[in-house]
C-alpha cells in the first residue's frame, strides 16, 4: 500500500532517472556540484546560528537569574543606611 502511495506522488523509477538526466544535461555536473556544496555551507551557517542563538538565550537565562541572596540581618542594615535624601522622599511620598 505504502508503495503505491510513495509512487503515486513521485513517479516511477524510470521517471526519477529520466529527469535526473534531463536535469544534468541542462545544468551540467560543475554547476549541480558548486550548487549542492553552496546549499550545504548555507546550512551550515544556519544551524550554526541557531545553536549560537540558543547558547546566547541560555548565557542571557543564567545572567539573569544569577543574583546574591542576602540574609536578613543583611537587608535591615541596608534598610537602616539610608541616605537622608531617600527618607525625606519616603515622608514626602
Amino acid at each position: 500500500m505504502e508503495s503505491t502511495i510513495a509512487m503515486a506522488a513521485f513517479g516511477s523509477p524510470w521517471q526519477l532517472i529520466i529527469i535526473a538526466l534531463l536535469i544534468i544535461l541542462i545544468f551540467g555536473t560543475k554547476k549541480l556540484r558548486s550548487l549542492g556544496s553552496d546549499l550545504g555551507e548555507s546550512l551550515k551557517g544556519f544551524k550554526k546560528a541557531m545553536n549560537d542563538d540558543e547558547k546566547a538565550k541560555v548565557e542571557q537565562e543564567k545572567q539573569d537569574a544569577d543574583f546574591a541572596t542576602k540574609n536578613i540581618t543583611e537587608q535591615q542594615a541596608t534598610e537602616k543606611k539610608e541616605s537622608p535624601v531617600e527618607s525625606k522622599n519616603k515622608e514626602q511620598g
